[in-house]
């Protein structure tokens, strides 16, 4: 359908994952960004949380990409308190269990140095004697703050988090704040990955 929008956005931090925001103080929400009407984003990044939002307003699409059971990769930068343990890694890669829930098997890895991105603002807070570093940790799932939660399970609190790749979407390209629609090779791929029999 000629109707249908597929955008990326970088989220910035202290931005709400929505249009609007009912609560007495309001806060910072998509509207202040995007004005394309009836799009929505598919899944959400937490409000202290940065980085690819893939907006949309075709509902079949949205829920292929958000249902647990289709495992649809999403992939993170974080930062985190002192320096990870293999055995710590190992551990988010076997799956560590929050609140009764154990998660799914990830992909983790140290990073050899810090990635290239924007200074947060307001930035992390910085204690001189506490080393940090950055992960890659990419999940097949998204349950509420479940990168923080795996990252304090293993005794590596996340100072902050950007989530870099949505399948086979980047972030790279897009500045903070911004969003571009989806190339035509793009939406293809997407629409192949969760529905394998749409182009049959």
């Amino acid at each position: 359908m000629s109707d249908r929008q597929y955008i990326l956005f970088y989220k910035p931090y202290g931005v709400l994952s929505q249009f609007t925001d009912d609560s007495a103080t309001p806060r910072p929400t998509l509207k202040e960004y995007i004005d394309i009407p009836e799009v929505y984003s598919v899944g959400r990044l937490d409000f202290d949380s940065e980085g690819l939002l893939l907006l949309t307003n075709d509902g079949q699409l949205k829920h292929r990409l958000i249902d647990p059971q289709f495992e649809h990769s999403r992939t993170y930068w974080v930062q985190v308190e002192k320096i990870p343990t293999e055995s710590a890694l190992q551990s988010l890669r076997d799956g560590v269990t929050i609140q009764g829930y154990r998660t799914k098997p990830a992909i983790a890895k140290l990073l050899d140095s810090e990635p290239h991105l924007p200074a947060r603002e307001p930035p992390i807070r910085f204690r001189a004697n506490i080393p940090t570093a950055w992960l890659e940790l990419t999940l097949t799932e998204g349950k509420n703050r479940q990168v923080r939660k795996m990252t304090a399970a293993v005794g590596f609190p996340t100072l902050r988090l950007v989530r870099v790749a949505i399948a086979h979407l980047r972030l790279e390209n897009l500045a903070v704040g911004q969003s571009r629609i989806l190339t035509d090779r793009e939406l293809q791929e997407l629409r192949l990955k969760v529905n394998p029999r749409s182009l049959r």
